[in-house]
């Protein structure tokens, strides 16, 4: 199973609707594909299902939340297995299409802000060996779980949304993965956001693979690139403030981006989540949302090309 975080340090770039289209569209392609939310504003959990079924059936027992809770109340470590949901309107679609695939999900939970502070009350230790025990093991919680062989045989492919910030539940996703892939807005403030994000990556891998004493538990994640979003076109090109700042990006931090990219729409997006259906899988008759579906399936197409599925 490959393992996907995608982060960015700046909000509002669009993470969460690169999770919901690449997750929708891997599974239309046959992928069974799981999603987790560890964004505390759990905008990905609401994307997919609503909050009321959010409130009624998963807030207490079914979230990410639930999971580290158990984990840090016990010495026995919970399933994280038994965390998931299968959200609704997405997979009737799928079944529909007569697909093979699916979408799951582990929400995400508000209380996640006190899960980080209550990780973080772990960490001291008294001398530098127990130091790095301690990191390691508060730094790969979440890769410990998902070492378990019913992750790997039940799934293609996981895609982890993350908040924008560098806490230590973001950590644990990415010492988890196998793959980085980096959403930005083509603006100032958001690729000073991958500056940012690539110093803090290097930062933790280097700090988590000096804690470790096993060679085979070093981490290496791939960064997969970045994805620009909330693009603006004139005659069928990104405009030019956004065309400068996209080249800008592979010049400066000699970094993969996409051939591909997320045109903006509000519209479509805002009713893509209301009605719980990721825009790629909404066919409507408007020219310009045609163009948007096309576009993210060829960004699907990249990625595709870039993973191991065996």
């Amino acid at each position: 199973m490959e393992i996907i975080t995608v982060i960015n340090c700046k909000g509002g770039v669009g993470k969460t609707t690169v999770t919901t289209n690449l997750a929708a569209e891997l599974a239309m392609r046959g992928k069974r594909v799981l999603l987790l939310d560890v964004d505390a504003q759990a905008s990905l959990t609401f994307s997919l299902i609503s909050q009321e079924t959010w409130k009624d059936g998963y807030k207490h027992t079914k979230t990410i939340k639930s999971w580290f809770d158990a984990l840090l109340e016990s010495h026995t470590p919970p399933a994280l297995a038994d965390f998931i949901i299968r959200p609704e309107i997405i997979n009737n679609i799928l079944m529909q299409q007569k697909s093979t695939g699916c979408v799951d999900l582990i929400c995400s939970h508000l209380g996640l802000l006190n899960i980080d502070l209550n990780l973080a009350m772990l960490l001291p230790a008294a001398n530098n060996k127990e130091q790095k025990r301690k990191y390691r093991d508060v730094h790969s919680k979440l890769k410990q779980a998902l070492s378990n062989p019913e992750f790997r045989n039940n799934y293609d492919v996981m895609i982890i949304d993350c908040p924008p910030n560098f806490n230590i539940v973001t950590k644990n996703a990415i010492i988890a993965s196998h793959k980085i892939l980096i959403p930005a807005k083509p603006d100032y403030l958001s690729i000073l956001g991958i500056e940012q994000l690539l110093e803090s990556l290097d930062e933790l891998i280097k700090e988590f693979n000096d804690s470790v004493e096993n060679e085979n538990d070093k981490v290496f994640p791939e960064k997969l690139g970045v994805v620009f979003t909330m693009i603006q076109l004139m005659k069928k090109q990104p405009i030019v403030e956004q065309k400068a700042m996209m080249d800008n990006v592979q010049e400066k931090f000699n970094i993969h981006t996409f051939n591909n990219y997320i045109i903006g729409n509000n519209s479509l997006f805002s009713v893509s989540a209301a009605r719980l259906i990721p825009a790629i899988m909404m066919h409507g008759s408007s020219p310009t949302n045609k163009e948007i579906v096309f576009n993210m399936k060829l960004f699907v197409d990249e990625i595709e090309s870039m993973l191991d599925f065996k």
